[in-house]
């Protein structure tokens, strides 16, 4: 699994479009499931998971105790779970996984305990993918850095 993370139009998604032409695009943040990813993946084939901030919303509005719910350890753990399966299929051979990710750690903290709770999800969400991932790429200005290869 790669993952490729940077800012708001930092680039992420023309980079990996122009590495990875022939790949098929699943936005998580359209109503897909989390567990959507299963369907699309096939052997030799590359899958490019996006949209991870507009689901993450969108999961906190469905949580089951809505957007006060405070549990934010159990999203964490449903959210390793498929990273952790991402990574079990693609060792099998069963196809190649890219995740684009939104930093929005970077900026200024929000007033909201909403918005804080989602930007907090996020960075977990990239820690989590990192410590994951084969190759970690921090996108910025169309230019990609890698930060790790495993």
């Amino acid at each position: 699994m790669q993952l490729f993370i940077g800012g708001a139009c930092a680039g992420k998604r023309d980079l990996v479009a122009s590495r990875f032409p022939e790949a098929v695009w699943l936005k998580m943040g359209e109503g897909a499931d989390l567990s959507g990813w299963r369907d699309r993946l096939a052997p030799g084939r590359c899958l490019v998971i996006s949209g991870w901030l507009d689901w993450l919303a969108g999961a906190l509005v469905d949580d089951a105790g809505g957007a006060d719910d405070p549990d934010d350890d159990r999203l964490r753990a449903r959210l390793d779970a498929e990273l952790a399966a991402m990574v079990e299929v693609e060792r099998r051979g069963h196809g190649e996984i890219v995740l684009i990710l939104s930093e929005v750690g970077r900026g200024i903290v929000p007033l909201e305990p909403a918005d804080r709770r989602l930007r907090d999800l996020a960075g977990w969400l990239g820690q989590d993918a990192a410590a994951r991932a084969e190759a970690v790429w921090y996108v910025r200005h169309g230019l990609a850095r890698c930060l790790t290869v495993t």
